[in-house]
Parts: structure tokens; C-alpha cells; sequence
């Protein structure tokens, strides 16, 4: 029979809830004793109690399983004198960190998991140095938050965010990347997927049936949009960046990313900008600008928002991922007005209000300067990063690094996608980890013969790997072909 006083839930009396379904047979030695091993040791075996987890005291669980101490402890003794838990004094019982081999994955039908080669550095593209996150300025935020926060501020946010970030959003783009933009302007995302997924969504609802994308472009870009309803359209990608005149007739949304096109590198020229607006006003059309890497340029000053030149048919996107890191989940939208109701009614729908606190805390970190000295920091680190990467590199090939000095990713051609293909799969199996044009998927599936590149991710690596990530690098890309490997 089973025995599930409370639920099966312990822990009431102990201070730790642990569920435990107590099969009971009556009829067979040990009893409940017996029992209460096997639902251990079955917990522990399926996953439910993972390494290091920390089991109620005996006291408190023969409390809320009902039974005397002495049937908890003998259980205890017995599972740790087998191998499934550790007990030491003064840190309690815990489930061990290695299961004894007669219970490992493969007695149990499954095979033993291939060790992974030893990682050397992470090289990937659209990744900060997540390691320079500002820790002390957010906790300092945080607890002038908490201090100053009214009760009624926890209760359910407003979709398009809490009015302080709304504020400091806008402000910071306005002064800092030259966007049209107030608080009523601004909504709040958990970064720019999520905030293209709400947009495609949107854009269908209102009759929207394809939207152009850079040519190279994020695959993933390409998808959200897709799952929407939305069909993507290749726009191709010059030395001036997106050409419109590739938009064919009846698109109505342009995906781009002006200040630094991801992944060629380059800045869309002024009459290539002036066009798309054009061709926005004349199609009741919009531009979706990803200001990607708009805060990182490290030969000039950056170049302003496309969306000063057209507030009313450009829709700015903005982040956190790339200047703070990508689990902060925290972006924006600065939005025209006739979409803002359309759209809140998709975020509505959907559930996508973030956290108060969290948005609280970026609002303060805006309005105290911590985000701004931050970027000026991880903008310096970035450049150091970037001009040694050309250094090295040219010390090794021929082949320039291409694009404008930004962002925190650059472009090296190679001679053949069979070329790419070899030195990512070189790296890979040296523990390096690397994009190209061709093994990254940016390339639109319809099309011919493509250039190849290693898209190298400067930014990725924490300070003490950069070195070794960039060593490795530098021999790969230096071997004659053929060699690799």
C-alpha cells in the first residue's frame, strides 16, 4: 500500500520539502523501513535528487513522513554505507556526488556519455565578455531599489514597462544614439528575439505577409520571422550595406542592422538610408533597426540612429546583451505610434511583462551613470581586443580583417566554404569554438556560389582566456591547406 501522509511532501517540520511516494508492502521483510530506501535511492537514480543535494535531518522527516527516528536513521545508514548518500557532521546528509557503478547510466540501458574535448576559448560571434558584468554597481542599484520601492509597484506590471525605465530608455538613446524618442514611445522587452518575435506576430495581425532580411543575416532572425507567418526576403549586402533596391514589390517590413551590419561588418551608406525611408513613406512600410554593436565603434565616433531620419516609420531596437550580458534579458523598442496598440495587444496575449525589479534596477543603473561607465570600460577592453586580433592575424595571412573598426565581432575571408568548413572543424576539435558565413547558416538557402569567412567573436572570451583562445586562433589560420587538423 502507499503511504503519503501529507501529500508524500516532507519537510514541514525539517525546514526542507522533499517529496517521497512510500510503497508499502506489508507482507515483506523491513516494512516501511525498506520502503523508504527504495524511494531514496530511486529519487537519487532518476535524477530527482541531483549531486550535493541537502536531505532533511532525521528528526525532521520522521516527522512528516509519520514515522520513529530510528526507521529514518537506519534508512540513512544504509544508503550511505552504499554509496548513494554522504553524511558528515556539522553539514547534514546529501546525496553523493558519484552513484556506486552497479547503478551507473549504462547498467541502467543507457550509454555512458562521450567526454567532451577539453574547451580552449570561445570565439563565437554576439557575445560579450560576460565575466566584466558590473556586479557591484547592479547591487548598489538593486538596494536603492528595494529601499525605495512602493508596495504597489509589485503588483502586475504594465506591458509596455515600468514608466522609471521608460524614462531613463529614453533618455539614454536620445542622448546617446540620437533617437526621436519619450517615455509613451518606448516599450520594454526581454531583448531584441523576443522583441522581433512580438513584432513579426504583430506585423501578421495586421496583414503583413513577408519581411526583408540582410543577406548575410542572422538565421535565427530568419526563423522567428517564419514561425510568425512571415516569409523571409533576401536583401543582398554591399560595401554600402543592405541594397533596397532588391525589396520586391509588396514587402512592407525591412529588417536591418545599420550602425554595423552582422555579419559583413559594414555601415549603411547615407543614400542606401535615405532610400529604405523612401521606399517605407511610399509602401506604408516600416524598418526594423537592430542597433546592433551601435555602442561599440572604435575608430570614430558612431554613427547616429537611422531611426532620427524617420521616427514614424522606423521602429529603433536596443538591448542589454551585447553591453551588459544576454541573461540580463532586458531591451527595448522605441515604437511609432500607430503600432504601440497593435503591439501591446501581442505582449498582452503572450504574458511578455518582465520582472518590476529587474527593470527598476536598469532604470537606476541608466539614471546613475554606472550603465555609461560600464559601456566606456567594455568599449576600451573591446578595441584593445580587436586591434591585437588584426595584429596577429596579419602576422599570419594576407587576408585582411574586413568591415569597419567595431562591435565586437570581425570578419576574416577565407578562399572556399570547403575551407571554412575545415578550419571550424579544426577548431572545434581543439577545443576552439568558431562561426563561419557558410557553417553559422547566414546565408539565405536560395542562391548560388557564396563568399566564406570565419566570423571571429573577439569579445566572447573572459580576460585570462582571450590569450590562449587567440594563440590558438593565430596557428589554426597560419597552417598551409590541406594541414589542418
Amino acid at each position: 500500500m502507499r503511504r503519503s501522509p501529507d501529500d508524500g511532501r516532507a519537510g514541514f517540520g525539517s525546514g526542507l520539502d522533499l517529496h517521497l511516494d512510500l510503497q508499502l508492502d506489508l507482507t515483506g521483510a523491513g516494512g516501511v523501513g525498506r520502503s523508504l530506501e527504495g524511494a531514496l535511492r530511486e529519487a537519487v537514480r532518476s535524477g530527482r535528487l541531483t549531486a550535493g543535494t541537502r536531505l532533511p535531518g532525521t528528526r525532521g522527516l520522521a516527522a512528516d513522513l509519520g514515522l520513529s527516528r530510528g526507521t529514518v536513521v537506519h534508512a540513512y545508514t544504509q544508503l550511505i554505507a552504499e554509496g548513494w548518500l554522504t553524511g558528515s557532521r556539522g553539514s547534514g546528509t546529501r546525496v553523493a556526488g558519484v552513484l556506486p557503478e552497479s547503478d551507473t547510466g549504462e547498467a541502467a540501458g543507457h550509454a555512458p556519455a562521450k567526454p567532451r574535448a577539453a574547451s580552449v576559448g570561445d570565439l563565437r560571434p554576439g557575445r560579450p565578455d560576460v565575466s566584466t558584468f558590473p556586479r557591484a554597481d547592479w547591487v548598489s542599484s538593486l538596494r536603492r531599489v528595494m529601499s525605495a520601492m512602493e508596495s504597489e509597484q509589485m503588483g502586475y506590471p504594465d506591458p509596455a514597462g515600468m514608466p522609471a525605465l521608460r524614462l531613463a530608455v529614453a533618455d539614454y538613446v536620445s542622448r546617446t544614439r540620437g533617437v526621436w524618442a519619450s517615455p509613451d514611445s518606448i516599450v520594454i522587452t526581454a531583448g531584441f528575439t523576443q522583441a522581433l518575435a512580438l513584432l513579426a506576430r504583430t506585423f501578421r495581425r495586421l496583414g503583413v505577409r513577408s519581411a526583408a532580411t540582410e543577406n548575410p543575416g542572422f538565421v535565427f532572425h530568419r526563423e522567428l520571422l517564419a514561425a510568425a507567418g512571415l516569409d523571409p526576403v533576401p536583401l543582398e549586402v554591399g560595401a554600402e550595406g543592405a541594397d533596397p533596391s532588391g525589396l520586391p514589390a509588396g514587402t512592407r517590413v525591412a529588417l536591418l542592422t545599420p550602425a554595423h551590419q552582422h555579419p559583413w561588418g559594414v555601415v549603411l551608406a547615407p543614400g542606401r538610408r535615405s532610400a529604405f525611408i523612401d521606399w517605407a513613406r511610399r509602401n506604408d512600410a516600416y524598418v526594423i533597426e537592430d542597433d546592433y554593436d551601435g555602442e561599440f565603434r572604435y575608430d570614430q565616433q558612431p554613427v547616429g540612429a537611422m531611426q532620427a531620419l524617420a521616427p514614424d516609420r522606423v521602429i529603433y531596437a536596443g538591448s542589454t546583451s551585447k553591453t551588459l550580458a544576454p541573461g540580463a534579458r532586458l531591451g527595448w523598442l522605441v515604437v511609432p505610434a500607430p503600432l504601440r496598440g497593435p503591439l501591446l495587444r501581442t505582449m498582452r496575449e503572450t504574458g511578455s511583462a518582465l520582472p518590476v525589479i529587474d527593470q527598476l534596477v536598469l532604470a537606476d543603473l541608466l539614471s546613475s551613470g554606472g550603465y555609461d561607465r560600464h559601456v566606456r570600460r567594455a568599449r576600451l577592453g573591446y578595441r584593445r581586443r580587436r586591434h591585437e586580433l588584426a595584429e596577429r592575424l596579419a602576422g599570419v595571412t594576407d587576408t585582411l580583417l574586413t568591415g569597419v573598426s567595431a562591435g565586437l565581432h570581425a570578419l576574416l575571408p577565407v578562399s572556399s566554404a570547403a575551407a571554412e568548413r575545415e578550419l571550424v572543424s579544426a577548431a572545434e576539435h581543439a577545443g576552439l569554438l568558431l562561426h563561419g558565413l557558410h557553417t553559422a547558416g547566414y546565408w539565405h538557402p536560395a542562391g548560388g556560389e557564396r563568399p566564406a569567412a570565419l566570423v571571429i567573436g573577439y569579445a566572447t572570451p573572459p580576460r585570462h582566456a582571450w590569450r590562449q583562445a587567440l594563440d590558438l586562433l593565430v596557428t589554426l589560420v597560419g597552417r598551409p591547406p590541406g594541414v589542418i587538423g
